[in-house]
């Protein structure tokens, strides 16, 4: 860490300031937001390190933190503590918690996961979806509606007439 200071600050000292206005860059590195390589404005086609808390438009490629936090679209590979997207994530998302505004396309790990809509696997202790396109495996999985399979302790779907509320395993195929 004591290392990786320095050269966070150089970095933001020698960036010429027209490229800091640039929509899209390959690299970005945050200590938090506002103290990052590239204003939160900005999307990464790249890696994205977030040392505590890391904010851009869009992702694309891997990113790494304590805390990511995305305001758009997501696409890759994303692994930190605290996962906050405001778009859809197509991928992999692994934290401890995850919070994903839109859709899920892939998978999701995490103690507590949240989706609006998941096609893939949601695996964690507590898994919260809208539309449930898949399998969802964990200790309490909730879904309002749901074309897929709920593996663990309790299982909700919403939408059943017939048994919303299942011990072990519940589904619904639409």
């Amino acid at each position: 860490m004591k290392r990786v200071l320095p050269f966070f600050l150089a970095l933001l000292v020698l960036v010429p300031a027209p490229a800091l206005s640039a929509q899209e860059r390959p690299i970005q590195v945050a200590l938090f937001n506002p103290l990052q390589l590239f204003p939160a404005s900005t999307s990464v086609k790249g890696i994205r390190l977030n040392l505590v808390w890391g904010l851009n438009e869009n992702v694309t490629g891997i990113d790494f933190g304590l805390v990511n936090q995305t305001r758009g679209e997501q696409l890759g590979i994303q692994l930190g503590a605290i996962n906050v997207v405001g778009g859809s994530v197509t991928g992999w998302q692994q934290g401890f918690v995850n919070v994903t505004r839109g859709s899920v396309s892939g998978v999701q790990v995490g103690f507590y996961s949240e989706s609006a809509a998941t096609e893939g696997l949601m695996y964690g202790a507590i898994n919260n979806t809208r539309n449930l396109n898949g399998l969802q495996i964990g200790f309490v999985n909730i879904a309002d509606d749901a074309n897929g399979l709920q593996v663990g302790l309790v299982n909700i779907i919403r939408s059943k007439d017939r048994f919303p509320v299942l011990p072990f395993v519940n589904w619904k195929m639409n």
